[in-house]
């Protein structure tokens, strides 16, 4: 039975947990970079699924190999061989210069993955205490991260308002101010088995952290034998316009999470890492039930293949590095605007208050343009690879209007 919006919205108050506050639109196809509702009204998308459509929306690429493997094989377990996990990982270690890969579900099942392999192998390569206790266990994350919402990835989020409902979390994680060289160099010791950080935080902001504090923290964890674990669950898979943002700075981690775009909107995460790290994981030690199951295997080698075939790695350069300078033309004339930042297609839009932010996000859907706001202040865009010139001009010109209407009403319901 097709329902109305407000049939959809009573039967979900009634059903389902209160975990997201939905924007009141209900939609039922969508095409390239746009979404259509249940009226047939178009959307221009730059949020794209919280950076998860890559390529746009009923790409027939993508279509055409859930049609076929669906009609063969969906799941069997990882007890059992399929076609698609050894090809993928080749593909996966290929570009980002790793050797191994383990397929789960999540970005956070591939992050709290990650701190397990962090800890078994500093449990495996490094001597006992006196009393017999590991010394290496500890974590360094960032502050204003984000990694995720089950207990280990949560841990390691330093946002108060996602971590004090929960708590006590995972212990062993000490945060370091973003950027900040002396605070990293100040608490990494001898305990600290790992460094996890977002090489663009996403949550956060979307803010690079930058080469230098990336290249110190790769030379810290290399000296001492700690990892450093990349989180490129957002930022990576060529929204930067590499393949993973670390490689702008010629960075090469000891293990990177993945997730968003790489099935094309079937759940598939995935952990990169060395010979020398996965040595630490035999059988019994980590698992999943439906992590690489043939079907978003087969999606993700289309998505893998895609990118290549259709040199979107290159067109997100090109169309991001005009995104932004549009960004910049647009701050000159808006005093709301305090910072415009990112890369690729990874951008922000920073405004001078919540207020401001809260409003051009609901004004921009009103005019069917689809952006998101986080870290209150921040207007994200994380739209799809595929999108042109004409797609920023759209954007461009829609938040001129909607910046404007604010500065022209809302700075003065703010003066009151």
């Amino acid at each position: 039975m097709t329902m109305s919006l407000e049939q959809v919205a009573r039967a979900e108050a009634e059903v389902l947990l209160p975990t997201y506050e939905r924007n009141r639109v209900l939609f039922r196809t969508g095409r390239g970079c746009y979404l259509y509702d249940d009226h047939g009204e178009r959307y221009l998308d730059f949020l794209s699924g919280i950076g998860v459509n890559a390529l746009g929306y009923n790409h027939p690429a993508v279509r055409k190999v859930v049609r076929e493997q669906g009609a063969r094989l969906i799941h069997i377990s990882n007890l059992f061989y399929h076609d698609y996990q050894a090809q993928l990982a080749r593909k996966l270690t290929r570009i980002s210069g790793m050797d191994r890969a383990f397929f789960c579900n999540s970005g956070t099942e591939a992050i709290e993955g990650a701190l397990k392999l962090a800890r078994a192998y500093a449990r495996a390569h490094h001597a006992t205490g006196s009393n017999g206790a590991k010394p290496r266990w500890r974590v360094l994350a960032l502050e204003n991260s984000f990694h995720g919402r089950t207990y280990g990835a949560l841990a390691a989020t330093s946002t108060r308002k996602y971590r004090e409902p929960f708590e006590p979390l995972m212990p062993g994680v000490r945060f370091v101010r973003s950027g900040d060289i002396h605070d990293l160099e100040r608490k990494f010791d001898a305990s600290v088995c790992a460094i996890l950080l977002e090489p663009v935080q996403g949550e956060g902001g979307v803010n690079p952290v930058g080469g230098e504090f990336l290249q110190r923290a790769r030379a810290l964890t290399r000296e001492s034998g700690a990892l450093l674990i990349a989180d490129e669950i957002q930022c990576g898979l060529g929204r930067t316009g590499r393949w993973f943002a670390c490689q702008h700075y010629g960075v090469k981690p000891d293990v990177i999470t993945i997730a968003k775009p790489l099935a094309a909107g079937l759940p598939l995460g995935a952990i990169l890492t060395s010979n020398a790290v996965a040595g630490a994981i035999h059988p019994g030690l980590h698992g999943t039930t439906f992590g690489g199951g043939p079907l978003a295997c087969a999606v993700a080698l289309e998505v893998i293949e895609t990118l290549e075939r259709d040199g979107l790695l290159k067109h997100v350069k090109q169309v991001g590095g005009y995104m932004r300078r549009q960004l910049e033309a647009l701050k000159q004339r808006h005093s709301t605007i305090r910072e415009v930042r990112g890369m690729g297609v990874m951008l922000a839009v920073e405004l001078g208050s919540a207020d401001a932010a809260k409003f051009a996000a609901a004004e921009c859907l009103k005019r069917h343009v689809i952006i998101n706001r986080t870290h209150d202040v921040v207007l994200r865009l994380l739209p799809p690879f595929i999108i042109e010139a004409k797609h920023v001009d759209l954007l461009v010109s829609t938040l001129d209007a909607v910046l404007g209407q604010w500065e022209a009403t809302g700075k003065q319901k703010e003066g009151r």
